[in-house]
């Protein structure tokens, strides 16, 4: 068994990209022996043709040290980290790359460039964060969002979020993605507006606001993942116990359910950035090898997917 890939849910990801192209991705600043080394192992797999933004003899040095051929990947030399991100971004909106990695730069500097007014990647939706999550005690992908963008997103902020997620289920081929939207109780009341939040977004969704997925909120946690839980509080719901995504009420929230089932329940979770005009690869230097690869892979699946009509 491949010790960076295993097997199960994430290796599912990996056979799918088998039988597709790398895509041409911008890495902004791989200056650190983690970063470089994930782009590269990336390429190594076939996921990804990476375009290694920023001092040319800081990667070389980088490279060298940690004992990475950087043999026939192409360096773009940029002074420093701040314009790594603006070049790498400006390589997306010229069509030279069809993805953005972060590299060892801030995730601030990253961002700052890919918002910005002027030649910037912006596009109508809002930008927001996906864990894609592999969870041991779960029965197949998860994805909790957003847990590192929009800090107490609006009504108007959870719906992009909200689609941005069914978006990224639909590119996996998870038909009718299910989303249990997160809150501490299951009734609605006035004096917890992330329920009225949720309850809102359901009938977005009736409306046809919100498309492609199945939406049920408020729920809390245990009755988002357990249908038993729900059962015993009389909760009749479709997305109970086999929820695809978990829309959470704010970072905070997103953030702290996302790291305790990395280091609780020994998940792996791989990182996105969507609502950009290219899919983002958000890793960290505290990601395993297999959770760098995992999301390079959902990235390359979201890359093809955009270049269908």
């Amino acid at each position: 068994m491949d010790p960076t890939t295993g097997t199960g849910k994430y290796q599912q990801l990996l056979d799918k990209c088998r039988k597709l192209q790398p895509i041409a991705t911008a890495v902004a600043h791989p200056c650190e022996a983690s970063a470089l080394s994930g782009a590269i192992e990336a390429a190594q797999r076939g996921l990804i043709i990476p375009l290694l933004v920023g001092p040319e003899k800081k990667i070389a040095t980088v490279a060298r040290a940690a004992g990475i051929d950087l043999g026939g990947y192409k360096i773009i030399d940029a002074p420093h980290s701040h314009a790594a991100a603006a070049k790498a971004v400006e390589l997306v909106r010229q069509g030279e790359a069809e993805l953005l990695m972060k590299g060892s730069l801030h995730t601030d500097e990253l961002m700052t460039a890919i918002v910005a007014r002027e030649g910037g990647l912006r596009t109508a939706r809002r930008i927001s964060h996906v864990f894609v999550m592999d969870v041991p005690t779960y029965h197949k992908l998860l994805i909790v969002t957003d847990g590192a963008i929009n800090i107490a997103p609006t009504l108007e902020d959870k719906a992009d979020i909200c689609q941005n997620a069914i978006d990224l289920c639909l590119t996996l081929d998870r038909e009718k993605p299910k989303v249990a939207i997160l809150a501490a109780v299951e009734t609605v009341t006035s004096k917890m507006p992330a329920t009225i939040d949720a309850a809102a977004l359901c009938k977005m969704a009736d409306r046809r606001q919100i498309t492609g997925g199945f939406l049920d909120g408020p729920l809390a946690f245990d009755n988002a993942i357990s249908k038993e839980a729900a059962e015993i509080k009389g909760i009749r719901s479709d997305v109970a116990g086999d929820p695809d995504i978990l829309l959470a009420p704010d970072l905070e929230a997103g953030n702290m359910l996302a790291k305790q089932l990395t280091f609780l329940a020994n998940a792996d979770s791989a990182g996105l950035v969507l609502g950009a005009k290219v899919p983002v690869i958000l890793t960290s230097r505290a990601d395993s090898v297999r959770s760098r690869i995992a999301s390079c892979a959902v990235a390359m699946l979201a890359a093809h997917r955009r270049r269908k009509p």
